[in-house]
């Protein structure tokens, strides 16, 4: 027994020597020029897809269809997002060219969509890829108009497309529902929690509830 355990351990100490010698010799290249070998890839893929699958079960999506939401997210994402991810009929950027990995093109049809994990991913952002968390100074309804333009983005046509961001009121994310709720004529917002809504705009990116929730 003595034995294993001197094995198991020579042979842990000797991969965490292993590791260390990879780090500090500078052997691991990090340009993002130069993509991971394909087991690593596929590890981190699956990381990512089980880290926000977890975190997105008890996101309640709102109606998506809305047309003042949807009108919203064209104008955020021409002006935040189209860089990186593209728009119908558009060309490779730098941007979306350059980085590793390879940010997704939002308005291709064939690409799975989760409104929950758009959400999230808008939201918090994706760790060493370039993906922001833009909900640091974005506010849930913003967020949500955002994945309800995702929605509709691979069956636009170019131009569709640029009549929807024309017809927008462009940039706009402010720091609380109050400008959402102004421009959709009172009505309640999506991904706005009671609580926000009684606490005033200071409280409008931190809802307080679970997240992504909207009242029912």
């Amino acid at each position: 027994m003595l034995k294993i355990l001197t094995t198991a351990l020579l042979a842990v100490l000797s991969i965490i020597l292993v590791a260390a010698g990879l780090v500090y010799t500078g052997a691991i290249n990090v340009a993002a020029d130069n993509p991971h070998f394909s087991p690593v890839h596929a590890l981190l893929k699956t990381v990512r897809e089980r880290s926000i699958a977890v975190r997105t079960r008890n996101i309640e999506v709102p109606d998506l269809s809305d047309a003042e939401l949807i009108r919203s997210g064209a104008g955020n994402y021409d002006a935040m997002c189209v860089a990186c991810h593209l728009a119908p009929g558009s060309a490779a950027t730098e941007l979306s060219e350059g980085l590793n990995p390879a940010p997704p093109n939002l308005a291709d049809a064939n690409r799975m969509r989760d409104p929950a994990s758009d959400f999230w991913t808008i939201k918090h952002g994706i760790k060493a890829t370039g993906m922001p968390a833009w909900g640091k100074r974005m506010a849930d309804p913003y967020i949500w108009g955002l994945v309800a333009l995702l929605e509709q983005l691979p069956a636009l046509t170019p131009m569709e497309y640029r009549a929807l961001v024309a017809a927008s009121d462009g940039h706009q994310h402010g720091g609380s529902e109050a400008d959402m709720l102004h421009r959709r004529g009172g009505r309640a917002d999506p991904g706005t929690s009671g609580e926000a809504r009684q606490a005033g705009p200071a409280a409008g990116a931190d809802h307080h509830t679970e997240e992504g929730q909207h009242p029912h």
